[in-house]
């Protein structure tokens, strides 16, 4: 299993219910595929370099795991579906 980091951008204007439960389903993801989440840091709202679908502001949120490459594939599948994910990058850890 590799070491992965995904850095996840949500839209500011979530409920905290609602943003929670968004980065529960990324680590259950993880999770139920064989994967274990290190660490998921969230860094809270910040300003934009660029407005993203005509928002200036966005929670960040950064996850740590381990995983096999096909986990990988579902999360950039998943968030590229979801309405409330604005942007993210997932990036191999050496």
């Amino acid at each position: 299993m590799q070491k992965y980091e995904m850095l996840i951008l949500l839209n500011s204007e979530l409920t905290e219910e609602a943003r929670e439960a968004e980065l529960k389903k990324y680590s259950d993801i993880v999770s139920s595929m064989g994967g274990t989440v290190e660490a998921f840091d969230k860094w809270g709202n910040k300003k934009l370099a660029y407005p993203i679908r005509f928002k200036s502001e966005a929670f960040y949120a950064l996850m740590t795991f381990q995983a096999e490459g096909a986990v990988v594939k579902e999360l950039d599948r998943i968030a590229g579906i979801s309405g409330d994910c604005l942007r993210r990058v997932i990036t191999k850890v050496d």
